[in-house]
């Protein structure tokens, strides 16, 4: 019987919180103005910036593995410790490409392959890394632990966003950029010691749980049932949405719209703020009235966020900040229950697989979104910025577009996903 007061389970849970703080310190280093300056330093075009801001949906595709690597009989904590420590070791490498000596198309190839080789490990493992290291939070709790933890993730990411944009700002300020992006790569490597450790830390479990259910059963619960298609055509329209839009926004804001990395970051600490504060409010309005409800609340908001960002221009830049503001606390909603609404129709001993299938196809989609929108920048931009003569900025076009799907899926949730009838344990 397990005993959630002990102090090895004790320690699990506090070095867990601790690991999941410095892999979101990680994310923000590779991800918005960060990753944006570092790609443009380097002569990428926007079309590509965006496209690769957006490679985090295909690795969704990883995540299927990780239905066959819990039969492999090797100990979850070294299975999760290094694929963890390989992911970021290529997000640190992302920032030392500068230094290598040869031409920007072979810098290109390697900032792909790096962040494609992060995510693919990161999200390899993430579910087996979520269900081991929870396993040591006591179930009636988990809902208050996982607030808590995502709290001290975003108070303390505000902070330490504030400092890393203070210090890059200097750096180019001063001639330096290059000296910026040299600090980067050298506290990501400080941040993976600290993820190492914090790992290690986390009680053992022998081996990995040996699932021998057929993937013909598997499929039948799955995609076979009209209720979980449903759920995949939700997340379709989701990640179409915001991924033709979402990756684009880092470069509108550092290169057409001038914005500091300091300022980027201080909008993200507000945004964050705003999401840390909305966040308990709607988990328990989704726990009163339902998951669906509260994704399409959630929806609602990133709705509003992208109609505003429409309007986005040199002189109204107040609203890409708005937008962002209204994004994060879609966020808030949208990642709890994306999650919470897979239980509400998949059986649970299918929903890793579920889950996987899920992610998956929604993250295809995604990425597809991203190609087809940075396809368009392309051609916008090359145009002058002008489409029929009226100037406007490709990420307005697509703020546009995303509003419209988002609003689709408002209503398929409304219309379809709501009346469906949840699994009831």
């Amino acid at each position: 019987m397990k005993d959630f007061n002990s102090i090895e389970y004790k320690r699990s849970r506090n070095a867990y919180m601790a690991q999941c703080t410095v892999e979101y310190f990680v994310s923000l280093l590779v991800t918005d103005a960060f990753l944006a300056k570092l790609l443009s330093s380097i002569g990428i075009s926007d079309m590509i910036i965006g496209i690769i801001s957006s490679f985090i949906t295909l690795a969704f595709v990883i995540q299927l593995m990780s239905i066959f690597l819990v039969k492999v009989k090797v100990s979850t904590k070294k299975l999760v410790i290094f694929f963890d420590t390989i992911s970021i070791f290529f997000f640190m490498f992302l920032y030392v490409v500068p230094f290598i000596p040869i031409d920007k198309t072979q810098k290109t190839i390697l900032i792909v392959v790096s962040i494609i080789a992060a995510y693919a490990g990161k999200y390899l493992i993430h579910s087996i890394c979520f269900k081991w290291a929870n396993s040591f939070v006591d179930p009636n709790h988990r809902a208050e632990y996982s607030a808590v933890k995502e709290m001290i993730s975003l108070f303390s990411g505000m902070i330490f966003t504030l400092i890393t944009g203070y210090i890059i700002d200097r750096y180019e300020d001063v001639g330096n950029l290059n000296g910026g992006f040299l600090f980067i790569a050298a506290f990501i490597l400080i941040l993976n010691i600290s993820n190492f450790v914090c790992l290690c830390m986390i009680k053992k479990e022998e081996q990995m749980e040996d699932s021998t259910i057929p993937m013909r059963e598997v499929l039948k619960n799955t995609i076979s049932d009209k209720n979980f298609r449903n759920i995949i055509i939700l997340t379709v329209l989701w990640d179409v949405a915001r991924y033709f839009t979402v990756g684009f926004i880092g470069v509108f804001k550092t290169k057409d719209l001038m914005m500091s990395v300091l300022f980027v970051q201080v909008v993200n600490i507000i945004a964050n703020f705003a999401r840390m504060i909305i966040s308990k409010p709607f988990g328990r309005y989704s726990d009163k009235h339902s998951f669906a409800k509260g994704f399409r609340m959630a929806l609602c908001i990133a709705a509003i966020g992208f109609f505003i960002n429409m309007f986005t221009t040199n002189k109204t830049w107040i609203f890409v900040v708005i937008y962002t503001i209204l994004y994060n606390c879609s966020v808030a909603g949208t990642n709890q229950n994306s999650f919470n609404i897979t239980y509400s129709y998949v059986d649970e001993k299918y929903i890793t697989q579920a889950m996987a299938i899920k992610n998956c196809i929604g993250g295809i989609f995604g990425f597809a979104a991203s190609l087809v929108a940075g396809s368009i920048l392309d051609v916008i931009q090359k145009n002058g910025n002008q489409i029929f003569g009226i100037h406007i900025y490709a990420q307005q076009l697509f703020s546009g577009i995303s509003f419209v799907i988002t609003f689709v899926a408002i209503v398929f949730l409304k219309k379809v996903i709501e009346k469906q009838k949840v699994v009831i344990r």
